[in-house]
């Protein structure tokens, strides 16, 4: 018996052919979730002037995410569904305390102005992201049906038809004034 010094080897040059075919079918099969998120630009530094102004009580509007996921606005308990219409009656009053849904009446719970209107809304640390999006998805449902109406009213024009000064005089008129914390 002749015995070879050299051991048997297995032929690797089609190895990284494989390992590359491999390698492409995972990046096509795999699917790569988007990320969600909230399409927000930061403000500036102070974007209302004076920061260290004092907001009346009347203008601020507590909206508070408990660790249930329950939604409390100004102490009292609502459902995610009415969020949209109190955000819009709080903030749409024409400078008289009326409001879009207030069928002509003075509406005691609304702010002074819609330039006034500071949506304070927090959050507990156990807050689902979840209904986080909700809360801010309907916040921002709310503003689009007051600036709606307002180029409608202002410019005969839907938001969509309005050119860039138009757009400006529609964020100016009814700014999305929003502070966002965490509960102690």
């Amino acid at each position: 018996m002749r015995h070879s010094k050299q051991s048997p080897q297995v032929n690797a040059g089609s190895m990284a052919d494989i390992a590359f075919l491999l390698l492409i079918f995972f990046l096509v099969t795999a699917t790569i979730s988007s990320d969600e998120g909230l399409n927000r630009q930061l403000p500036k530094d102070c974007p209302t002037g004076d920061c260290n102004a004092v907001i009346a009580d009347r203008n601020i509007l507590t909206l508070l995410i408990n660790d249930n996921d329950e939604i409390m606005l100004q102490n009292d308990r609502i459902e995610i569904e009415q969020l949209k219409s109190l955000v819009v009656n709080f903030i749409d009053n024409n400078g008289d305390k009326s409001c879009l849904y207030c069928k002509g009446e003075q509406n005691p719970k609304a702010s002074d102005n819609p330039k006034k209107a500071v949506i304070s809304l927090q959050v507990s640390d156990l807050t689902t992201y979840d209904r986080f999006i909700e809360v801010q998805n309907e916040l921002s449902k709310a503003y689009f049906i007051l600036r709606s109406n307002y180029s409608r009213k202002t410019f005969n024009k839907f938001p969509e038809d309005l050119n860039k000064q138009e757009l400006n005089a529609v964020r100016e008129a009814y700014p999305f004034l929003l502070s966002e914390a965490e509960t102690n």
